[in-house]
C-alpha cells in the first residue's frame, strides 16, 4: 500500500467532518491584548513598520489596547519601544520592563539590589510593569554558576519593589509539559521541537517541570502584596486543576489564555469551568503578531461553541489543533476582554 511509505512529515489528514462555522468579525466587547510583542523574535517586527499600520489593525480587530513585552529583552528595548508605541499613542499601549539576569555572576551579592533600582529607572521611564521571561529558573545562573530558583529569597527586594511601585509581574517560567518530556514517539509536542530544537527543555541539569511550578506557587505564596499574572495559563495550561488551586489559595495571582489555545480547546468543558469560576482572575492575551484574522480566531473560540475549526497557528495536525469553542456568557466575556486587564494591569 501507497501508506506504508508515508512519511509523518507528509501526513496533512483532511477533515470530513461538516461542522457549523459562525462567522466571528469583531469580539462582542473591547479588548484588551495583555500579552503581546512588536518586535522581530515573537512580535511580527512592528517596531520596523509605521505605528499607524499597527494601529489600523488593532482598529479593524476591536483591539482597544496592548500590553507590549518585548521590553523584557533589555532597556535598550524598552527604551525604544516607549519612544515608537507609547509616545505616539499613550492611551493604545503599554510598555512592560524586565531584568537583566546577564549581570549577576558579575555583581554577585549586589544583583538583587541593582536588578531592584533598575526597575524603579525603568518605572521613572514609563514601563508600567515587569516581565519575567521563561530562562529564569531555568537557565538564569548567580555568581556561583549555580541555578537561581523562582523562588530565592534572595531576591525578595525585586518582588517588593514591584509591590512598592503598583507594577504588576507578568511572569513566564516553564513552556509546555511536552518540552519537559524526553523526545521520542509518546512526546505530543514531537513535530515542534523537531521544529525548535531550542526549547526542548530536558536533561542537561535542567529542572523539572514539577520543579519550576512549585517553585512559582511558594514565590507567589510568599510575596501577597505583589500582583502576579501566570502567562500562559499560569504555565500550567495541561493541568487547570493545579493552577485553579494556586488561584484560590493566593489573592494576587491571575493568568493570561495566551498561546495555549490548543490546550484549552482539547478541555473544553473544562476549560469553561475554569473560566468562569475565576472570571476576575483571567485576562486575554494572544502572544501573536498582530492580525486580524488571528484576533478573530480567538473571538470565535471564546464566544462561539464552533467545534473542530483551524486554530490561530493554522491547520497544521500535531504543530496547531483544531479548536472547540468555549461559548463563554456575555458578562464573563466583558471581564475577560477588557475589565480585568484595566484593574489588574493598573492600565
Amino acid at each position: 500500500m501507497a501508506g506504508d511509505a508515508l512519511r509523518l512529515a507528509d501526513f496533512a489528514p483532511r477533515s470530513e467532518l461538516v461542522v457549523r462555522e459562525t462567522p466571528v468579525t469583531g469580539p462582542r466587547f473591547p479588548v484588551v491584548d495583555a500579552h503581546s510583542h512588536l518586535g522581530d523574535e515573537f512580535g511580527g517586527g512592528w517596531d520596523r513598520r509605521p505605528v499607524a499600520e499597527l494601529l489600523d489593525v488593532l482598529d479593524a480587530a476591536g483591539v482597544e489596547r496592548l500590553v507590549d513585552l518585548d521590553g523584557g529583552w533589555g532597556e535598550d528595548v524598552l527604551d525604544r519601544h516607549l519612544a515608537l508605541f507609547k509616545e505616539a499613542a499613550p492611551d493604545r499601549f503599554a510598555c512592560f520592563g524586565g531584568v537583566g539576569w546577564g549581570a549577576w555572576p558579575d555583581l554577585g551579592d549586589r544583583f538583587p539590589d541593582h536588578a531592584a533600582a533598575r526597575l524603579v529607572a525603568q518605572a521613572r521611564r514609563g514601563a508600567q510593569g515587569l516581565k519575567i521571561w521563561k530562562p529564569f529558573g531555568l537557565r538564569v545562573t548567580d555568581q556561583h554558576g549555580a541555578r537561581v530558583r523562582v523562588d530565592d529569597d534572595r531576591l525578595d527586594v525585586l518582588w517588593a519593589t514591584a509591590a512598592e511601585l503598583n507594577l504588576p509581574v507578568v511572569i513566564h517560567v516553564a513552556d509546555p509539559v511536552a518540552f519537559f518530556r524526553p523526545l521520542d514517539a509518546r512526546n505530543e509536542r514531537y513535530e515542534v521541537l523537531r521544529e525548535h530544537p531550542d526549547w526542548h527543555a530536558h536533561g542537561d541539569g535542567l529542572p523539572a517541570f514539577g520543579t519550576l511550578m512549585d517553585e512559582l506557587a511558594a514565590l507567589v505564596e510568599r510575596h501577597p502584596a505583589t500582583t502576579f499574572v501566570g502567562a500562559h495559563v499560569g504555565c500550567y495550561s495541561e493541568n487547570l486543576a493545579w493552577v485553579s488551586d494556586l488561584l484560590d489559595r493566593c489573592p494576587n495571582f491571575h493568568v493570561d489564555l495566551a498561546a495555549r489555545l490548543d490546550e484549552l480547546a482539547r478541555q473544553p468543558y473544562t476549560a469553561r469551568r475554569f473560566v468562569i469560576r475565576h472570571q476576575d482572575r483571567v485576562l486575554f492575551g494572544a502572544d501573536l503578531p498582530a492580525d486580524v484574522g488571528m484576533y478573530r480566531t480567538h473571538y470565535r473560540f471564546l464566544e462561539t461553541d464552533d467545534e473542530h475549526f483551524p486554530g490561530p497557528g493554522g491547520d497544521r495536525p500535531g504543530v496547531s489543533w483544531r479548536l472547540t469553542g468555549l461559548s463563554l456568557p456575555g458578562d464573563v466575556l466583558a471581564k475577560v476582554y477588557r475589565e480585568n486587564a484595566l484593574r489588574v494591569l493598573r492600565l
